[in-house]
């Protein structure tokens, strides 16, 4: 069996005992595979994590960085209470469509608020609404962008927010300090950013699953 076979293997078994599925879950991705989004998800089990480390927050209100097609919306906006807040940014019109459909399928349209546009453009006009401080920021946008990101979450945050920043190891490449790929560049200097900001205190783990070999950094934002 080889190792990827094996991750996979793995995966689907945990999946199966501890990050069960259900129709709303289900139908968020089929319908997202027929609308021709990319297969970009986060998995059962990552959208499982999202939830506990909303829950363990007692996060009340949420942002995300990059909708798709709802599915981490979906584990998100589960852990928050009725009236909690959950504001998700999406640059592409027909995956906002997508998302909202499925985010109504599974009741969540009363906390759930979906943003159409480029989240650069977004994030000063959210923040122009002086909301309160959002307790979880999910970044999984695009990552030549990534530093920028982290920095308007640091302005949407309050002392002992959690950031979270996913699929950061771009298959090992953040590692080459030599790299020009944009994703490469963006994801380097936001990790560099939660390692020398004051306010931060943050750390990095790879993974290995369904989706291959991938990562995620976790930051708290600190007094």
């Amino acid at each position: 069996m080889s190792g990827s076979q094996l991750w996979v293997d793995v995966d689907d078994y945990f999946t199966s005992h501890l990050s069960p599925d259900d129709e709303a879950l289900r139908a968020a991705l089929r319908d997202s595979e027929t609308a021709g989004l990319p297969p970009i998800a986060v998995t059962a089990a990552q959208g499982k994590l999202l939830q506990l480390l909303a829950l363990t927050q007692g996060a009340r209100h949420v942002l995300e960085i990059g909708t798709l097609g709802g599915y981490s919306t979906i584990w998100l906006g589960r852990a928050l209470p009725e009236d909690g807040r959950l504001v998700t940014l999406e640059y592409n019109a027909k995956h906002a469509d997508v998302a909202v459909r499925n985010i109504s399928r599974a009741g969540l349209e009363r906390i759930v608020e979906v943003r159409v546009g480029p989240a650069l453009e977004s994030l000063p006009k959210l923040a122009d609404e002086n909301p309160a401080p959002f307790d979880l920021v999910f970044i999984d946008a695009d990552k030549a962008n990534n530093r920028h990101y982290l920095e308007w979450a640091l302005k949407l945050t309050r002392a002992g927010s959690l950031i979270i920043l996913d699929n950061v190891v771009r298959q090992g490449r953040v590692a080459d300090a030599r790299s020009t790929e944009p994703d490469v560049v963006g994801t380097r200097a936001a990790l560099e950013l939660i390692a020398t900001h004051p306010r931060l205190s943050g750390t990095a783990i790879q993974t290995v699953g369904l989706k291959g070999y991938d990562g995620f950094a976790l930051a708290r934002v600190q007094d």
